[in-house]
């Protein structure tokens, strides 16, 4: 199994527009974030997590004509703000039209509907998304083709309710402030987790770096790399060297085998 981070950026990206600070200004390239998202690919099923602004160019940079479906973390504008941008891969083998499964839960589910609301209309205009939306119960494991994916639930702050994903032996948590103990053991066992961590200063709706460092130890994985990281987190080269040896900094473009039997 293959991890890709397609983006490790927030809802701003990194640099931010107009900023001058040392990171955005930054001639390393890991200091350039894409707003955060991933792929996963286990055997023949392409799955990537968000679909956020830079979904395009997330999808150009790996070159791939094909994904079997898109997991949705939860319904803000920067996890699923370009999903219009599914319709190239419906249409790549035109005139075979493949509809791209969306899986997500039923508030995020109704957030797609009425942002693209156009993509399930009776009557579709020539070339909207063909997209298959799926409901899904965060108690309840599901599947995409052979992958089975298990569902873990979290909070974004006191408003909003986030899921992350378990897939075999990798886990992918993003936007997380807060995870009950049963969601903590629907990660045990796993040997590669990517956590947010916005900054080293505390924030009120996501994990800071002393928060995701506290799950990553109860979890105890084998490596574990820190995503959806903003400008205020510092200078990689330099933030880094204040992680301990197995936690890492994910950086866009970063990827990461994943053995398994």
């Amino acid at each position: 199994m293959k991890l890709t981070f397609l983006g490790t950026g927030t809802s701003q990206g990194v640099p931010v527009i107009g900023c001058r600070c040392r990171v955005c200004t930054s001639a390393d390239r890991r200091d350039a974030r894409l707003r955060t998202a991933a792929m996963v690919e286990r055997g023949d099923v392409r799955l990537v997590i968000d679909a956020g602004p830079d979904f395009r160019c997330q999808m150009l940079r790996t070159g791939v004509r094909r994904i079997d479906a898109i997991l949705l973390t939860h319904e803000h504008k920067d996890h699923i703000g370009g999903l219009d941008d599914v319709r190239a891969f419906n249409f790549v083998d035109y005139p075979e039209i493949r509809r791209v499964d969306i899986y997500a839960t039923p508030r995020t589910a109704a957030c797609v509907r009425k942002d693209f609301d156009y993509a399930f209309a009776a009557d579709k205009y020539r070339g909207v998304p063909e997209i298959a939306l799926h409901e899904i119960d965060v108690a309840r494991p599901f599947a995409v083709g052979d992958t089975e994916i298990v569902p873990v639930a979290g909070g974004h702050g006191e408003r909003f309710d986030v899921t992350g994903y378990r897939i075999g032996k990798l886990a992918y948590l993003t936007d997380f402030k807060t995870i009950g103990d049963r969601e903590v053991e629907k990660l045990r066992g796993v040997e590669v987790l990517a956590v947010n961590a916005l900054r080293f200063a505390p924030h009120d709706s996501h994990f800071n770096v002393d928060e995701a460092l506290e799950l990553i130890r109860r979890v105890g994985p084998r490596e574990a790399f820190l995503t959806h990281m903003s400008h205020d987190i510092g200078l990689h080269a330099e933030a880094e060297r204040r992680l301990p040896p197995h936690v890492s900094m994910a950086y866009d473009g970063l990827q990461i085998e994943i053995n398994e039997p």
